[in-house]
């Protein structure tokens, strides 16, 4: 780490405990397309609802509506209390068809840098794939995932040839979204 470096150095398993508490309720975020369905009602139904970058989707009847920020429960329950106005008793159903606002982000020397959308249970050496894999020149002993928390940002060192020899396997902790995973390059030895 770097001389003055302010980042915490959280442990795997500190790390793994927060990702698991996150993905447990999933928030609806922009560009995340949605499904809703309104039971015996096609008209008002929609099969394919982007979310938009101001966190709001557009429903028959009712407008916009905003949707980002919410869960999936949260959205049908809204949805439902407004369609009351024209529908008896409606059955509202809300179904996160594509995620598309959960990033990571891998930098460095990877064959394809960037944003990568998130995929279920989604870790280290996953995003590192996704992104092409390492590159010759990769500092595959050296490579963090940053984290941003409440309490500042986190930084977690992955030792890939630990991680393939076996030693270490809980090093491979699972990424949340907005975690960024930075593969430097290798130190030359001279």
């Amino acid at each position: 780490a770097c001389a003055g470096s302010t980042r915490q150095q959280p442990s795997a398993a500190q790390l793994e405990t927060v990702a698991v508490e996150s993905q447990e309720q999933y928030v609806i975020g922009p560009r995340d397309v949605l499904t809703i369905v309104v039971w015996k009602e096609p008209e008002l139904s929609v099969p394919r609802a982007e979310v938009r970058l101001d966190g709001k989707i557009s429903v028959p009847l009712i407008d916009d509506v905003q949707a980002a920020g919410l869960t999936p429960v949260q959205l049908k329950e809204n949805l439902t209390a407004k369609l009351k106005e024209y529908v008896t008793a409606p059955t509202v159903t809300v179904v996160v068809a594509s995620v598309g606002s959960k990033l990571v982000y891998v930098i460095g020397e990877v064959t394809r840098e960037g944003p990568i959308n998130m995929q279920p249970d989604m870790r280290v050496l996953d995003a590192i794939g996704l992104a092409g894999g390492l590159n010759p020149f990769a500092g595959r002993t050296r490579t963090k995932v940053i984290r941003s928390q409440g309490t500042g940002p986190a930084e977690f060192t992955f030792d890939y040839d630990r991680f393939v020899d076996g030693e270490d396997l809980a090093q491979n902790i699972l990424l949340i979204p907005g975690d960024t995973v930075v593969v430097p390059e290798e130190r030359p030895f001279w």
